[in-house]
């Protein structure tokens, strides 16, 4: 099943991009969203330069000017890619959120099957989860397996790749999830706190073509594991999804 157009001259699809100085890397990427979706009914790509002090800004700029659909979005400083995420979520105007890495790595031609897939699920499933089928480098494979090794011993839930940044979710249920600054590796847990179920697609990791990555090892380690057994918490702290509806008076 492939996403259709709204009807009101809404986006069918907003895709949210967080990019912190990624100049080298925003055209080739925006190009790329652009042909996997050439075919595919009205969209918006939102990136959302999160305090960028590259020529990021100016690059979104100059490729705005031909492309009606790109949008951005500023933060006055750098808040984090969850942040980032967050803003550009809140800013859609579409139903349908896809999410994916600004630094290249993530692949746009998988946009379509992650969107599809996720519709054609229907209201029961609330996220499709890009997991890469191999990560590129050595050592990146070895944060990989520690870090979701971890995370899937303490959540349970179910997800083998997290940190994968290329997700397709229904707007109305990220904006329900408890936001705090490492949402973005927790998606999937959080989303199946709220009682929806979760599709997994395998995607491929590209090499990054330009720039070095944000983000170091120990530093994030530490981090993770505070937030992981937040998460924790959280979810033992739901017990029950109420199943909500709405009772009409009878008409006379």
């Amino acid at each position: 099943m492939r996403f259709t157009g709204s009807g009101d001259g809404l986006p069918s699809l907003s895709v949210v991009v967080p990019v912190h100085n990624e100049a080298q890397n925003i055209e080739l990427l925006v190009d790329q969203i652009a042909g996997a979706l050439k075919d595919r009914e009205p969209f918006e790509a939102i990136f959302v330069n999160d305090g960028s002090t590259d020529d990021t800004h100016a690059k979104l700029l100059h490729l705005a000017g031909t492309r009606p659909w790109l949008r951005q979005l500023k933060h006055a400083s750098s808040c984090g890619q969850s942040a980032a995420i967050r803003s550009g979520v809140r800013a859609a105007r579409a139903p349908i959120v896809v999410t994916l890495d600004g630094d290249g790595q993530n692949d746009p031609a998988f946009i379509p099957q992650l969107v599809d897939t996720l519709i054609a699920a229907g209201p029961r499933v609330g996220l499709a989860q890009g997991q890469r089928s191999k990560r590129r480098g050595a050592f990146k494979q070895f944060q990989s397996r520690v870090a979701n090794g971890v995370r899937s011993a303490v959540l349970r839930d179910g997800t083998r790749d997290t940190g994968c940044g290329l997700k397709a979710f229904r707007r109305d249920v990220y904006l329900a999830l408890p936001y705090f600054d490492a949402l973005h590796r927790f998606t999937p847990a959080l989303v199946r706190r709220e009682g929806y179920e979760i599709l997994y697609i395998d995607v491929l990791d590209r090499p990054r073509v330009h720039g070095k990555s944000h983000y170091g090892m120990w530093g994030r380690l530490w981090i993770g594991i505070v937030d992981l057994f937040g998460v924790f918490w959280l979810i033992r702290r739901r017990r029950r999804v109420p199943e909500v509806t709405e009772v009409q008076a009878d008409a006379r």
